[in-house]
């Protein structure tokens, strides 16, 4: 559930922070006092695109945070996967947006992607809207609805797998079976791209070893002088060498034999030390070159085989190894073409082997939303008509479609609001106030099926009358005891049984609108729910309404 909510900077908002609690709780206020942003400070969180005028005036950046707290095992279990461990059941998410329009989102202090952000959201808010209803005339919704409700995830992932093997199967198959002339062409470019690796003669390392031998033909000379130097001055000069001279110092040394202790060990040290000089002297000099052949010449064969090779990676890879890997598989191709009657022969039985897989997979999706449908219709039309829809009929109308990634199913979903009429798309008769009836009778036999844990109602009531309110608010209440639900409203209906009530309020600090939130006491809400009675003042008589209008729920009224 959402336990509190901060706002910084946001339009008329310079700054929000509101408890909630669990329970249905409703969000009133004056037309214009800013209910529409916290909703969209709330639709920040979930990933929507930032619009720079919501920026307050004058501000560097907004903030937008939330804490949330007793997710669901489900949610939790979802979190963990996606790497974000909540051992205490609770987690922040906080959403910066900078004067520039970008905007930085944290989730327990480290920073995610936007699209994380939109996988992880939903497991925590579902927010429906006016706009949001508007998505039940998108056909492509209606087997997304149908699916959530027959929690066919599991049976959509094995299907998804085997068709995803089709597809690749069946693509690979249509590769083969190209027209024969395409096939030929193809054919003769890989039997010359081939030969044109293969002149080369590629080994890996190459390049890189041409290229030191290349360094170091171009200092040769200095190679060699200094070469000379080193040789003779560690053994090849006559009397001044390292090596000479070491043997002279152990000479001395060995003379002093039985004058002082440990002599002849020192001349043993002498002798070694001579013995890796004249050691590494040879090693020198094996350095210097003696090959007659002019450097130049070597240079410029060298220089030759790198530019063959340069120009093969300019072709086929930006190196030795992706030459060569492109050479591999341009290879298998050209083996897969010269025995493509062989190969179709076996893809075309793969091919058919995964499609009756993936049809046996598709029927068995079909049935469990064939059975599923029927309850759907049955339990959405037993809330639509308590929703004031008494003769209101709706089909859930499956039909069949060609194999694709979520079956062999489309889903559709068809209603007559009136007696005597053929069901039809929503699009054709629903107006607004049926729409977001159907959409909240969706959401309550759906409810306990997508994991969010608050759900999120804005101006559901709109198009609605006061007794078709109540029974809206007798609903959101039902929908409240298995997850918090927040409302936008205007309905003193609805306002009158909620569990919490908050008022959102604009006044004006230093010349400047500021938009505020707070949550009523008793009393308040009895002002509140008779204000949104009507009238330019608060009268007694409106008073007792309301008073009565938040006693009669607790009196036992249900729906």
């Amino acid at each position: 559930m959402l336990r509190s909510l901060h706002i910084e900077n946001i339009a008329v908002i310079r700054r929000a922070d509101m408890d909630f609690r669990e329970g249905l709780s409703v969000l009133t206020g004056e037309t214009g006092a800013g209910k529409s942003m916290i909703i969209d400070s709330i639709n920040l969180l979930l990933g929507n695109r930032v619009m720079r005028e919501m920026l307050r005036s004058g501000e560097s950046r907004a903030v937008v945070s939330a804490v949330f707290e007793k997710l669901s095992p489900n949610t939790l279990r979802q979190l963990d996967e996606l790497g974000f461990a909540c051992e205490d059941g609770a987690l922040m998410l906080q959403r910066v947006i900078g004067a520039d329009g970008r905007s930085q989102t944290r989730l327990n202090g480290q920073t995610i992607t936007q699209a994380m952000q939109r996988l992880i959201t939903p497991l925590l808010i579902s927010i429906h809207g006016q706009m949001d209803s508007h998505r039940l005339l998108q056909k492509e919704a209606h087997l997304e609805l149908l699916d959530a409700y027959a929690q066919l995830e599991p049976e959509l992932e094995a299907y998804r797998g085997v068709f995803s093997a089709y597809r690749a199967a069946k693509k690979r198959l249509d590769s083969l079976s190209r027209d024969e002339a395409e096939r030929l062409r193809m054919q003769e470019m890989l039997r010359f791209q081939l030969s044109d690796i293969d002149a080369c003669r590629l080994r890996e390392g190459e390049e890189e070893e041409l290229e030191r031998e290349r360094d170091r033909l171009q200092h040769l000379e200095q190679i060699n002088r200094q070469v000379g130097l080193a040789y003779r001055f560690l053994a090849g000069g006559e009397k001044s060498s390292a090596a000479e001279l070491l043997r002279r110092a152990q000479s001395a040394i060995l003379s002093l034999r039985g004058l002082i202790a440990g002599a002849g060990e020192l001349a043993d040290r002498l002798a070694e030390a001579e013995s890796e000089v004249v050691d590494v002297a040879e090693t020198v000099a094996g350095f210097a070159d003696d090959d007659r052949e002019d450097p130049t010449a070597r240079i410029d064969r060298i220089e030759g085989r790198l530019e063959k090779i340069s120009r093969l990676k300019r072709k086929y890879g930006g190196s030795v190894g992706e030459v060569l890997a492109f050479r591999e598989k341009a290879a298998a191709e050209l083996e897969e073409m010269e025995n493509s009657d062989e190969l179709r022969g076996a893809l075309e039985q793969e091919c058919e082997a995964l499609r009756r897989q993936a049809e046996e997979l598709a029927a068995g999706l079909h049935r469990r939303r064939e059975a599923a449908a029927e309850q759907v219709t049955r339990e959405v039309t037993g809330a639509l008509r308590f929703l004031d829809m008494p003769k209101v009929r709706m089909e859930l109308r499956l039909t069949p479609a060609e194999l694709n990634e979520s079956g062999a199913d489309r889903a559709e979903l068809l209603i007559a609001t009136n007696p005597g009429e053929p069901v039809q798309p929503l699009a054709r008769i629903a107006s607004g106030g049926e729409l977001s009836r159907i959409m909240l009778a969706l959401r309550s036999v759906l409810d306990d099926r997508d994991g969010a844990t608050t759900v999120i109602f804005d101006e559901i009531d709109t198009g609605v009358s006061g007794k078709t309110s109540r029974k809206i608010g007798l609903m959101l209440h039902d929908i409240a005891a298995k997850a918090q639900v927040l409302c936008v409203t205007h309905s003193a209906q609805i306002a009158s049984l909620a569990d919490v009530h908050y008022l959102i309020t604009k006044t004006e600090r230093d010349g400047r609108a500021e938009t505020g939130v707070r949550e009523l006491s008793p009393q308040e809400r009895v002002e509140e729910i008779a204000r949104i009675l009507g009238g330019i003042e608060v009268t007694e008589a409106q008073r007792n309404a309301a008073r009565e209008m938040i006693a009669e729920y607790r009196k036992g009224e249900a729906p």
